[in-house]
Parts: structure tokens; C-alpha cells; sequence
């Protein structure tokens, strides 16, 4: 077992509501061979895309899985408690619908998509059909701060302390921990989102562009839901590109056709110093964890 400080969390609620789909006067994204055409992306309540399946598979940009929600709420004319959701929420918090005709139910956040600052959260079939956009969903904010003590070369964001303890850590002979993930990534091909200032929220895009390097590291089955490690990055106070540094991310909303975008990671795990150590393994997926949870 894993040490870590849970019984120190604070553990908060927040809130948002479903967000709708948006379209612009100029419909078209270009990609950077030239053409264009008109994708679903994101908001709104996705029916056939979820946490497990491909993230390169259907025809969108940006396609958020299952519930998108944000909080609309201006406090002194600032999106306070928008903030407040996307930097609090962490995945694998529990999320109940507090209005509409499904509520009372109950699931899981899987993600945060930066730029337009929503926070995304997994539902059953069942419970998708039964929601409206609109309707408010309540968090039980859990694991900021969360950290591991006897690993303070690595810092921990955006993980429920419950989804750490069904994740299969393991600590090495040589002082690392050993991390399950389904593929590694070099850094050289993160774009969107790099250089922002801290990880509390939001993602970092993987570039799906050179297909070189997609058949090398194996990318092309990359899912929604999926742990990957990228190599050679940092996280620690913002993303950058670091030389040995180790960042664990989650890959939480689909490909993007436009220029310097892709599938979004947002990070769970970094260290500037290398000291998280990959494991391939085909069940790094929040489907696996969430599944020890209930």
C-alpha cells in the first residue's frame, strides 16, 4: 500500500450544470492539410462516446465523453465558481444529479478540458437518456492536495485519493514508483495547452499529425479513459518540455483536426527528476478503476 495523506483532504462541494453545444458563424475547421468540414465538438450531453472507447474513432474535434458541465456564475464579475469547479474536481469524485428528471443518480468525473473550462463526468447509458442541458450537477470535491510522503520528488493533481488506492502502484528497488499506463509519449509532439501555468485544470493536447511517430508509439488505439506517460515533460508548476522529467496524464476528451491539437491529457502524476517509472499494460484505463470503486 501506497502512503498517502487522504485523511488530511478537504472534501467540498461544487457545482455546475450541462452545458450546450456550440457552433460559430463560420462553422468550418481547417485541418493542416487544407481542408475543411464542419464536427460536432464540444458540450452537451454525448451519447456514444464514453470513458473506454477510441479516441480517434468518430467524426468530431474535440468531442467531449458522456456529460459536460460548467458553472455559469459570475461573483464581481468573475467566473469564480467555474474556477472553483475545474480546480477543485478531481477524477473519479462522485457526481449526483441535483435536478431534472434523473435525479437522485449518481457518477463519476473523468476529466477537466481546458480552454472552455469544463469539467467532465461519466454516467450510465441509462442515466444519460434520462438528462437535459441544464441540468445541475453537484461534485464531492476530493484530492487536491493529495500527495504521497514518502515520494516528495513526485506531486499527485487531480486524482480522487480512492481512485489512487485502485490504481496498482508499486515501488521500486531503485526508489521509483511504478505506474500502470497503456502507451508513453514523447513530449516532442504535445502541443495545445503546453506552457500554461499550472495543472489544477485544463489539458495538454497530444498531436496526432506525424504519422511516424503515431505507428511508433503505437497511438493510433489511444481511448478515452486511457493512463499514458509522456517522456521528457514536466508538470510540476505548469507544463513544459524537461529533459528525464516523467508526467502521468489521463486522456480525457477525443482528436481535433485543427493544427496543434489532439487528444487532451490532463495530468495526474508528475516529476521533474524521472521518478515515476511506466508500466505498459492494456488495463491502465479509468474503466478498470472506477469498476474497483463502486
Amino acid at each position: 500500500m501506497i502512503k498517502t495523506n487522504t485523511e488530511q483532504l478537504i472534501c467540498q462541494s461544487v457545482i455546475g450544470e450541462i452545458t450546450s453545444p456550440q457552433g460559430g458563424i463560420n462553422p468550418y475547421r481547417i485541418n493542416p492539410d487544407g481542408h475543411s468540414d464542419v464536427y460536432p465538438g464540444v458540450g452537451g450531453i454525448t451519447y456514444n462516446l464514453r470513458i473506454g472507447d477510441l479516441a480517434g474513432e468518430k467524426f468530431g474535434d474535440h468531442v467531449e465523453p458522456a456529460v459536460s458541465i460548467s458553472n455559469f456564475t459570475q461573483v464581481q464579475g468573475q467566473p469564480g465558481p467555474n474556477r472553483a469547479l475545474n480546480q477543485f474536481s478531481c477524477v473519479g469524485n462522485l457526481a449526483k444529479v441535483v435536478s431534472g428528471d434523473a435525479k437522485g443518480e449518481t457518477g463519476r468525473v473523468t476529466g477537466k478540458h481546458g480552454g472552455i473550462e469544463h469539467v467532465l463526468v461519466d454516467f450510465s447509458p441509462e442515466v444519460l437518456e434520462r438528462l437535459t442541458i441544464g441540468d445541475k450537477i453537484q461534485i464531492k470535491a476530493c484530492g487536491c492536495g493529495l500527495n504521497l510522503p514518502d515520494f516528495p520528488g513526485i506531486k499527485v493533481l487531480n486524482l480522487d485519493p480512492a481512485l489512487l488506492a485502485a490504481m496498482p502502484l508499486k515501488k521500486l528497488k531503485d526508489g521509483k514508483l511504478e505506474v500502470p499506463v497503456t502507451h508513453t509519449v514523447p513530449a516532442k509532439i504535445m502541443g495545445s495547452g503546453i506552457g500554461a501555468s499550472h495543472s489544477h485544470s485544463g489539458d495538454y493536447d497530444i498531436q496526432m499529425f506525424d504519422q511516424g511517430i503515431v505507428k511508433e508509439y503505437g497511438l493510433t488505439d489511444l481511448r478515452l479513459g486511457d493512463f499514458v506517460a509522456i517522456l521528457d515533460a514536466d508538470a510540476t508548476y505548469g507544463r513544459i518540455y524537461k529533459t528525464g522529467g516523467v508526467v502521468i496524464g489521463i486522456v480525457v476528451h477525443a482528436s481535433c483536426v485543427l493544427a496543434g491539437h489532439g487528444p487532451g491529457v490532463m495530468i495526474a502524476m508528475t516529476s521533474k527528476d524521472g521518478l515515476l517509472a511506466p508500466k505498459i499494460s492494456a488495463k491502465a484505463n479509468l474503466t478498470t478503476y472506477f469498476a474497483k470503486m463502486k
